[in-house]
């Protein structure tokens, strides 16, 4: 399996983060019997100081360069990483793609029915890379914008509704295209450190929504186990 994270702020994290990427990694090392790789063409953190995907702390220093690979960047989405998927699909040979976007597009963007649009072309130029590409895509998760802001909250829940039917719409048996769980609860003061991005918590719990689909739709890796280490729930 080569399998390529794709997503925003929170997929590619900031400086002394884990990610829900590492605590996949960890996962599918421990429960996967075969052979996987996570690809891409990036592998940095995201320096909040330097604004640019310029960092190699992770929270983990022995997390292996090689693991670190993927294709997410800090304000980027749906509306920036489908003129990429292609190319990266293409140069890394990725089979599946785990896609966590959509916040951003709908905060700054796009509105619900224009960001369902360029998921369409995203998965439409991946498939067009590999014909049997697979990929689980997670629903966009309210933060504290949402809480507060009912007009946003709506947004993002008719970009879900368009999701689901988008992924339906073009899944194929050679190449399905699946909508994971929106993990549960997702409580912004323990699953985010600042009304968005995961906290360790939310780290596990974005590595569970994916590693669930992963299992019980294709058999890959096992039941994720989400009990961080103490110096994890530290943080």
């Amino acid at each position: 399996m080569r399998i390529m994270p794709v997503g925003d702020s929170m997929t590619i994290g900031s400086c002394g983060d884990f990610t829900w990427r590492y605590r996949l990694w960890q996962h599918l090392r421990a429960t996967h019997d075969g052979p996987f790789r996570l690809v891409g063409p990036r592998a940095a953190l995201h320096d909040t100081a330097a604004d640019a995907a310029t960092s190699q702390r992770y929270g983990d220093p022995a997390f292996p360069p090689d693991a670190r690979r993927h294709l997410a960047g800090w304000g980027e989405g749906w509306l920036h990483m489908a003129p990429l998927i292609g190319d990266a699909v293409r140069a890394h040979r990725a089979d599946t793609l785990l896609v966590s976007l959509g916040l951003i597009d709908l905060g700054f963007y796009t509105d619900a029915a224009q960001t369902a649009a360029n998921v369409r072309e995203f998965l439409t130029a991946a498939r067009r890379a590999a014909p049997r590409v697979r990929a689980v895509l997670l629903p966009v998760l309210a933060n504290s914008r949402a809480a507060d802001d009912p007009e946003f909250a709506a947004e993002c829940a008719r970009f879900n509704a368009l999701l689901a039917e988008t992924a339906a719409t073009l899944t194929t048996p050679a190449s399905p295209f699946l909508l994971a769980p929106a993990p549960a609860p997702w409580d912004l003061a323990h699953h985010t450190y600042d009304g968005t991005h995961p906290s360790p918590a939310g780290e596990h719990a974005l590595a569970a929504a994916f590693a669930g689909t992963l299992h019980s739709a294709w058999g890959v890796g096992g039941p994720y186990a989400q009990a961080p280490a103490p110096e994890y729930a530290a943080g």
